[in-house]
């Protein structure tokens, strides 16, 4: 059943083509024509290979609560998360391991600097304060520098402008509450956002194997944001998001009930001074980043991390020419096992311009150098190109390179015993090609993309142990592949209906071994069917996994692949009041996200919304 089902979404992506995730669909108009930033330079996102938009209109309709209930939707991403409440959940793009996606908030770097690979939980990132999330698969290290191989998830929070508040309450004694105040108008804005969420959850551990105790999680995230404009030509701006998570967890191996829990609390804060001067649009920032975590078990620990970013970018236009360039400075720090605290750095000059040959071809293309503290100098770069060549179709490519220097951990080598010296450990490299062939019906009411892509990883830094001589050590070995092909589709049908498909091949594998890697499955497609009436809404989701490696070795178990379906709802009583409900895992699947893991059986949920 998961293999029809998916082919048939590949199929469906083929025959209703669109850009996946655009803004919210419109009553009597074609899709909007969506923008990317990311990139630095303001680009269309149907111009732009890798690039998605997912803003807050498609968050509400699709009742997504926590990031990860709506990345797994986009083409290429590929998202594990061990335990359905408050379990470690982190993203591979395609197929790159989950240190290599870069993770930004308000443009602040938060990846973890203490975990091994650099990685980012996305366990506890509620989504009530994002305004947009805009992800750019591929190398984007000439963009962004380090972590970035795999490619970049940026957030952006709201600017609240009113009075919206949300409250839930449903399966598992689940209570989910929001509040957001604030004010905005062209001089100024500041607001405030706190979001609840408190669950007992199911086991951790899969109940199927006789896992009956329930392990709760309880998230709590509290956010600001502000903009003043001193005059016409100078605007000060700064954001900050604070989060406190603690769940209760289940290891060991096998994976089974037990004691174990963590608590885990984050932050993250920008400050911005964006300056008309020069003929150029100036922005100086500083941005940073905290994580402290505690895991309580038989082998506790605790770790914290913290990163620093200050940037200068300027931004101009000069007739067919858009470019931007700046400067960088970046921090970060890590603790390890030892408890001692590691630091590392890097200082960095980029530019990017984009060049319109004419009203149908336009090419972009980028270089950054980046000089770390410790393991040398890196020169990144990307090109790209679109071309109109109608009626309404747009071809575009890119090629681009990236690099991710070692991980604290991996810097110092953390848990590793060997008699002889470490090795020296070289940054990892990788380029990618990418190709694009995208449609758009004359009405706009339909928009559809393919793409095809190779992304090659080298000097991949791998842990490995010596079962002779016991010794343990990080190592560039690796040699990592991923070719695939992701379809992605949306249309705004008749009688308020509208349509979103998405379907990714993605072949990942050890250039050495052959094998494929682990926790990425070869295919997984979604489709969502919209529904927006005078008072009712709503959206019916299926996604489906293929199997999936539950490691990189030989012998490593298989995990079965699911089909599984949400519903999401909402009745407006009044301007300001509606009702919300939503079902998940519609028809009770029993499956696993990650081998030995549990998930929800069938479950509902039922809210107020009030907004003034």
């Amino acid at each position: 059943m998961t293999r029809s089902l998916l082919l048939a979404t590949a199929a469906s992506a083929v025959f209703f083509p669109l850009s996946a995730h655009a803004q919210q669909v419109p009553d009597d108009d074609g899709l909007p024509e969506v923008v990317v930033t990311a990139t630095r330079i303001p680009s269309i996102v149907a111009d732009t290979p890798g690039a998605r938009v997912i803003d807050s209109a498609t968050i509400e309709q699709r009742g997504a609560v926590f990031a990860t209930d709506i990345l797994s939707d986009v083409p290429g991403l590929s998202v594990t998360r061990s335990g359905p409440f408050g379990g470690v959940a982190q993203v591979r793009m395609r197929g790159a391991t989950p240190g290599k996606t870069l993770v930004l908030v308000d443009g602040a770097p938060v990846n973890d600097a203490a975990e091994p690979n650099g990685a980012y939980d996305f366990s506890g990132f509620d989504l009530g304060d994002i305004d947009r999330i805009e992800v750019l698969s591929g190398p984007q290290s000439s963009l962004w520098g380090s972590d970035a191989i795999g490619g970049v998830i940026a957030f952006t929070t709201k600017e609240i402008d009113g009075v919206a508040a949300e409250a839930e309450a449903g399966s598992f004694d689940t209570l989910r509450g929001r509040l957001g105040v604030g004010e905005a108008n062209e001089t100024w804005a500041l607001g405030a956002y706190v979001s609840r969420f408190t669950t007992d959850g199911i086991s951790v551990a899969d109940e199927a194997n006789g896992n009956p105790e329930t392990d709760g999680f309880d998230n709590t995230t509290v956010g600001v944001r502000g903009r003043y404009a001193v005059s016409p030509a100078v605007t000060l701006d700064g954001s900050a998001r604070w989060s406190q998570s603690e769940a209760d967890l289940d290891n060991g191996f096998p994976v089974e009930d037990n004691d174990d829990r963590s608590e885990s609390e984050q932050w993250s804060g920008v400050v911005r001074a964006s300056v008309e001067a020069l003929g150029l649009d100036h922005q100086f920032s500083v941005s940073a980043s905290d994580i402290a975590r505690e895991t309580f078990s038989a082998f506790g620990s605790i770790f914290e991390a913290d990163r620093q970013a200050y940037r200068w970018q300027a931004n101009g236009v000069t007739g067919a020419a858009t470019y931007a360039f700046g400067l960088e400075r970046e921090n970060s720090a890590g603790s390890i096992s030892t408890g001692d605290s590691v630091s590392l750095g890097s200082t960095s000059a980029f530019g990017t311009a984009r060049y319109d040959v004419s009203d149908t071809l336009s090419i972009t293309g980028g270089l950054r150098f980046d000089d770390t503290d410790d393991f040398g100098s890196k020169t990144t770069g990307r090109v790209s190109a679109a071309w109109d060549v109608g009626p309404g179709f747009t071809l575009s490519g890119a090629y681009g390179t990236g690099f991710k220097a070692p991980t604290v951990s991996q810097a110092v080598c953390d848990y590793c015993f060997s008699s002889q010296p470490f090795p020296v450990l070289r940054p990892e490299t990788a380029e990618g090609f990418e190709a694009a062939i995208g449609w758009r019906s004359a009405d706009g009411r339909i928009e559809s993309r393919a793409t095809v892509y190779r992304l090659k990883v080298e000097d991949q830094i791998t842990y490995i142990f010596d079962p002779l001589t016991f010794d343990s050590y990080y190592v560039n070995i690796a040699e990592t592949a991923t070719d695939g092909v992701e379809l992605e589709a949306r249309a705004i049908l008749i009688g308020g209906f509208d349509l979103t498909l998405a379907y990714a091949w993605t072949d990942a594998r050890d250039e050495a071994t052959g094998l494929r890697l682990a926790r990425v499955p070869e295919q997984a497609g979604s489709a969502t069917l919209g529904w927006t009436g005078d008072r009712l809404s709503g959206a019916l989701t299926v996604r489906a996994e293929g199997d999936d490696r539950d490691t990189n070795s030989a012998t490593a178990a298989i995990r079965d692949g699911f089909v599984t379906a949400n519903l999401n709802a909402a009745y407006v009583l009044t301007d300001n009041v509606a009702l919300t409900a939503r079902v998940e895992n519609l028809a009770d699947e029993r499956y696993q996200q990650v081998l030995g893991y549990g998930e929800p059986g069938r479950s509902g949920y039922l809210g107020v919304r009030l907004r003034y």
